[in-house]
């Protein structure tokens, strides 16, 4: 939706960093200047903002930003601007801190006075570092920016450090300079860091931390480009999940047909490997976990020998 409602106004949320679940409304026909100087609009007291940092006009039927000069930089939906025209939904890194432009009522921009809104700001920084114990950390809900997302805004700003995201699983994404270089699901490096990464990448629900480096070396790095990662990730997904709803749940059981009626000689070399995972590790994840190729691959080699009933489900 383009920024142009005259019965809404807007506000920054603020979904990650020192500042989470701090919001700040924006007022018509107002410029809010952001950065580390307690003299401006905003105030963002962190190492990374500039003390003049950015600026946002909101007019009719257009909410505009612009860098001023910052020495980290801004960004917008992961691109690196001197000056965007926003739109809702768009979300805006300052520092550490992830900037999301929403809609709120147009009256309850107007209440709070500058001086209340940057106390709100603070409040919000005070509760986020009683929750985590730190002041900079940057931390959110994948829900609210997916994991795609924060690491394109991590790429292009050039972070270092390793991004931790826990739900079901605990994921940690190894980051060199905005490039991913390893990744690892519940601490089981046999998995191997490209299959870790796409795995990584499908959660849609869970909390994640960028923490400092941990100066962890690995034996096997990623060695392409974040995009080029994500571009593959993101194919696989999508191709898993044309399939997902003909597969086994990921913990049923798996078998060999007993009595097996097809011949083993009709399979291919690869096909026999795969019914050798089958009867060894009975489910379909942990056939996958013990498998050099991709989720993908496997899923759709278990459906062809589940076709020619070599394979069914428990």
């Amino acid at each position: 939706m383009a920024a142009s409602s005259t019965d809404t106004a807007w506000a920054l949320r603020f979904i990650s960093g020192k500042y989470q679940g701090g919001e700040f409304p924006l007022k018509m026909n107002r410029q809010v200047t952001i950065g580390r100087s307690s003299e401006l609009d905003m105030v963002l007291v962190e190492d990374m903002v500039s003390r003049k940092h950015a600026k946002i006009t909101v007019g009719p039927g257009k909410v505009l930003i612009e860098d001023l000069g910052s020495t980290n930089g801004t960004f917008v939906n992961g691109e690196k601007i001197r000056q965007a025209r926003l739109k809702e939904g768009d979300r805006i890194l300052i520092g550490t801190s992830i900037l999301k432009l929403v809609q709120r009522e147009a009256g309850a921009a107007t209440e709070l006075s500058d001086a209340e809104m940057r106390e709100r700001l603070e409040e919000a920084a005070q509760a986020q570092a009683s929750k985590t114990n730190k002041t900079s950390s940057m931390t959110g809900k994948i829900e609210d920016i997916p994991l795609p997302d924060l690491l394109q805004l991590f790429h292009t700003s050039k972070k270092n450090g390793v991004l931790v995201v826990t739900g079901a699983h605990e994921g940690r994404i190894y980051l060199r300079q905005g490039r991913v270089y390893y990744a690892v699901v519940d601490g089981d490096h046999a998995l191997g860091p490209q299959k870790s990464f796409n795995r990584i990448i499908t959660w849609e629900e869970g909390d994640f931390e960028l923490q400092p480096p941990d100066g962890q070396e690995f034996m096997v790095e990623l060695d392409r480009s974040t995009e080029a990662l994500l571009m593959d990730a993101l194919r696989l997904l999508d191709e898993f999940k044309r399939i997902e709803g003909q597969l086994p749940q990921d913990d049923s059981p798996l078998l060999v047909r007993r009595p097996l009626v097809p011949r083993l000689r009709d399979l291919t070399p690869e096909q026999l490997d795969l019914l050798q995972l089958v009867h060894n590790h009975g489910t379909l994840r942990a056939v996958m976990d013990h498998s050099e190729a991709d989720d993908v691959t496997i899923a759709e080699a278990i459906l062809e020998l589940m076709r020619k009933d070599y394979v069914r489900p428990g």
